[in-house]
């Protein structure tokens, strides 16, 4: 990485109201977290609500050792909270409401500094469902930064309109096998799954294209260099945020210069960790993910 090795993650915070109580969440915030944790420096841009939950969430931050300055608090609008639904497999399906605090994410001048001083930006789909949050992150993209986009489709807000110019702006995407077939879809593409992530990675000019698949691995595509991960069994205990970590530690090897086997072998080790604990932000040590690959 360049400038200071800073990463801006833009987006949702919330309330993940899990069948076992309510948990901290929200794909920026989870990237954020687990990114500091494997050593790298990173903020959270978002918006909460003037509420109890909104400064229990910004305590959490705090408590969890993330800068809190970039979390704005919006006066009308409350903080956001997910019905979080677990499937037979534990799978993830979700309940969003709107509007709520992070749709409002505004364009201050301490964010526009944020960006310009940045390395990278972590974002995604959801947060420009609205104008407001769209405006401002359409904004922060015109930056000379790497763009990283972390997809996250979620209904009914995973509209063509709305990703696709996104997606033409990243240089970095990352999405699941579902997501992929889904916007493949979107532009006419076809063939089997390593055909359409090579076709997309082309037709996006990525520089790198990431395709998890839950139990069964990951894809990456890397300047037209396709690597495979066949992933870690694990017993899931929910899969919220398993995808956020297989990111944050991508990432982390990535910029530390590590290859890409090595890069997708950690990811694929700290995402499988996640899905087989509780939550987005489950507690854990370095060393316990070199364990979980030795095992």
């Amino acid at each position: 990485m360049n400038k200071n090795n800073q990463i801006l993650c833009f987006g949702e915070i919330l309330w993940d109201n899990l069948p076992s109580g309510p948990v901290p969440g929200g794909a920026p915030m989870n990237v954020a977290l687990h990114l500091s944790r494997f050593g790298i420096s990173s903020s959270v841009a978002s918006s909460i609500g003037n509420d109890k939950k909104g400064a229990d969430l910004v305590a959490f931050l705090k408590q969890s050792g993330l800068r809190t300055d970039l979390v704005q608090v919006h006066e009308t609008l409350p903080t956001s909270e997910v019905l979080v639904f677990l499937d037979e497999h534990n799978t993830a399906s979700y309940e969003i409401c709107e509007p709520v605090a992070w749709d409002g994410i505004a364009l201050t001048p301490e964010l526009v500094a944020e960006a310009k001083a940045s390395s990278a930006i972590v974002f995604g789909s959801l947060a420009s469902r609205n104008a407001t949050s769209r405006n401002t992150l359409i904004k922060l993209l015109e930056n000379n930064i790497l763009k990283i986009m972390d997809v996250n489709l979620r209904p009914p807000y995973d509209t063509e309109a709305n990703v696709k110019p996104l997606l033409e702006k990243a240089d970095i995407v990352k999405l699941n096998d579902d997501e992929l077939m889904k916007i493949t879809g979107w532009y006419n593409l076809s063939g089997t799954l390593e055909e359409r992530i090579i076709s997309t990675g082309r037709l996006l000019n990525l520089e790198t294209l990431i395709v998890t698949m839950g139990k069964n691995g990951a894809y990456v595509l890397h300047k037209n260099e396709l690597f495979h991960h066949k992933g870690f069994k694990v017993e899931t205990e929910d899969s919220v945020g398993a995808g956020d970590a297989f990111l944050a530690g991508f990432l982390a090897a990535f910029f530390d210069g590590k290859d890409l086997n090595t890069a997708l072998t950690e990811a694929s080790a700290i995402g499988a960790f996640v899905a087989s604990q509780p939550g987005a932000t489950p507690d854990y040590t370095r060393e316990v993910i070199k364990r979980f690959i030795k095992d």
